[in-house]
């Protein structure tokens, strides 16, 4: 049986460049990059030629990457340093949050005492950012913004640049969650006022343990690992080397092809939104999902007109991979805090949400055999439901 995978928003295979790269260095630049010998600077070089490709990719300085091994310790060192060593005594946030954001908020909470307010999304998953500006010059307070780019489980998309503006009019302090978004959006940091973003290589065809944490340099954050100079004393420990040098050739790749892959996959995204309507009456998509002007290409969040808590295993035996949330919740027994905020009660009581992510590898056959495995679920229900009815 051939196997379909559609959970590109969890994780994404690597492409052979980039196992070849990674492979290389492993094998020929196996030096300590802190070591002051040749093969210690011949790993330091690689690593500082790929912080400066990040950086011209993002418009900033190279002084402003700081390496990590994911976009959850970025966001956890980020939204930490600023209540730990900056005085931020009041976070701004939403109920829509990555868990690596949320939790981390809680606890600074609970440990610091911070103040946490949360902008509720309305039915589509969309901000007030008046309440949010409003907010802003209620309080005296230092004050961080945390709110991701697009949404992991629905794909909406934040005005990014208008929330850093007010931000910054405000002097408030304003950190996005960029996973889902770096490499498959061009993001301008010299024109968007941001201070903080974090980035993992997985999300785009890059290794796990990879990523970087984007700090302007002006913030003053301190890094939360100690025990070391690396990365300029904001994240101690050896750098993974090969890990970088994979991130750098993936971010490579993604970015020299984002306009091809960008066109191809949405064409995708909207051939699957026509199949889903023509095949299973009363679907419906979440938020902004089957927007094309307020969602990002790679990520469709589907409602099914029928319950059916096993939909992901079921598809899984017929070897197709989705998700009925995000990676780091789909081990629970209820329904997500994003799906919680958009759904009416009745909705969560007889729908099914799915999450189905695309890659450049995704084909329209691919995207064919999911539908049919659907059709055939659905109307599986509706066969029980006209038998019970005969009952």
């Amino acid at each position: 049986m051939d196997k379909i995978y559609l959970d590109n928003a969890a994780t994404t295979p690597l492409s052979d460049e980039v196992i070849d790269a990674m492979v290389k260095v492993m094998k020929i630049t196996f030096g300590n990059p802190s070591s002051t010998h040749s093969f210690g600077q011949e790993a330091k070089i690689l690593i500082e030629n790929v912080r400066r490709q990040i950086a011209e990719c993002l418009k900033v300085s190279p002084a402003e990457i700081t390496f990590t091994s994911c976009g959850t310790e970025s966001n956890n060192m980020i939204i930490q340093s600023c209540v730990n060593h900056l005085g931020v005594e009041r976070i701004i946030t939403s109920p829509m949050e990555h868990k690596c954001v949320a939790e981390t908020v809680l606890d600074m909470k609970k440990r610091r005492n911070v103040e946490v307010i949360y902008l509720k999304p309305d039915k589509k998953g969309d901000f007030d950012l008046a309440q949010l500006e409003t907010l802003l010059k209620d309080s005296d307070k230092k004050t961080l913004v945390s709110l991701m780019h697009a949404n992991n489980e629905t794909g909406n998309l934040l005005d990014i640049k208008k929330v850093a503006e007010i931000c910054h009019e405000n002097k408030a302090l304003f950190h996005s969650d960029t996973v889902q978004t770096v490499a498959h959006v061009d993001l301008d940091f010299s024109d968007i006022p941001v201070d903080f973003a974090s980035c993992s290589a997985h999300k785009f065809h890059g290794p796990k343990g990879s990523g970087f944490a984007f700090i302007r340099k002006s913030s003053g954050l301190k890094g939360i690992i100690t025990g070391g100079p690396q990365e300029r004393s904001l994240r101690a420990g050896t750098e993974n080397v090969c890990g970088i040098v994979g991130l750098g050739k993936a971010l490579e790749l993604a970015v020299d092809h984002m306009a091809e892959y960008s066109a191809q996959i949405q064409e995708i995204k909207d051939y699957t939104i026509g199949n889903l309507r023509n095949a299973i009456p009363g679907v419906k998509f979440n938020g902004r999902s089957a927007e094309k002007e307020n969602s990002l290409y790679t990520v469709l969040s589907v409602l099914l007109p029928f319950k059916d808590p096993m939909i992901g295993l079921k598809l899984d035996m017929k070897g197709i991979a989705v998700s009925q949330g995000s990676a780091c919740s789909s081990g629970a027994s209820k329904p997500s805090m994003v799906m919680m905020m958009l759904l009416e009660e009745e909705e969560m009581e007889n729908c099914t949400p799915l999450r189905v992510s695309f890659s450049h590898l995704t084909t329209k056959a691919e995207i064919d055999a999911l539908t049919d495995a659907l059709k055939e679920i659905s109307e599986s229900f509706e066969i029980d439901k006209t038998n019970i009815q005969h009952r």
